[in-house]
């Protein structure tokens, strides 16, 4: 198991540049067929770690959820931030993923020194660390990751209930062959992003 000190490279080596707030920032939700992409920015006291944290992919779902309620409750400021399938397809992924990045960030109650970003590079007034594979390196990035990921499952956990032919609370959009399946024979729901699933069905 990773231990929380692991992860603190990119934030200690900021540190002893004299920066006090540092903030992580991560997406999820980027290849699903349906529902938002949600980013996270988060930033966290660095003195008193919260073991177990690490890339949201790399914990189980029942400590993802105790974890993402201890960071939030820890956390000297955090925003959640959501774009539905609409403004992604009005865009595109990867612009609407930066712009929803932005707007957690600049919603935060406390302005960060720096923001560590998970592989993307953002034009922002605060300055920015793009770290690949951040999620796993970083501390204050898998804070970030695991507090999205809890809640844009627990959405899509919602959906499914709306929707149940389509299996989100396990797929939680992503093209599974249950899910396409299931797109093929009932058709896109409302929160289908209609530029993703035009292999498999009519998207109009």
């Amino acid at each position: 198991m990773v231990h929380a000190s692991e992860l603190m490279k990119y934030e200690n080596a900021l540190r002893d540049e004299g920066c006090v707030y540092i903030c992580g920032v991560d997406e999820v939700g980027r290849g699903p067929l349906a529902g938002p992409v949600t980013c996270a920015a988060v930033i966290m006291p660095l003195d008193e770690l919260i073991d177990g944290v690490n890339d949201s992919k790399k914990v189980a779902k029942k400590k993802r959820e105790r974890l993402a309620e201890e960071i939030k409750s820890k956390a000297v400021a955090y925003s959640i931030v959501s774009f539905d399938n609409e403004r992604i397809d009005e865009s595109n992924i990867l612009a609407a993923t930066k712009a929803c990045m932005a707007e957690a960030i600049m919603s935060l109650a406390v302005k960060p020194d720096v923001v560590l970003i998970d592989a993307v590079k953002l034009d922002l007034p605060v300055r920015t660390v793009s770290v690949i594979h951040g999620d796993a390196l970083s501390y204050s990035i898998a804070a970030a990751s695991i507090i999205a990921k809890v809640e844009r499952d627990a959405y899509m956990a919602e959906m499914a209930k709306l929707y149940p032919q389509y299996d989100f609370e396990n797929n939680v959009g992503y093209g599974t062959a249950k899910h396409i399946a299931a797109l093929k024979e009932f058709g896109p729901t409302p929160i289908h992003r209609r530029t993703f699933i035009g292999n498999f069905v009519d998207a109009k």
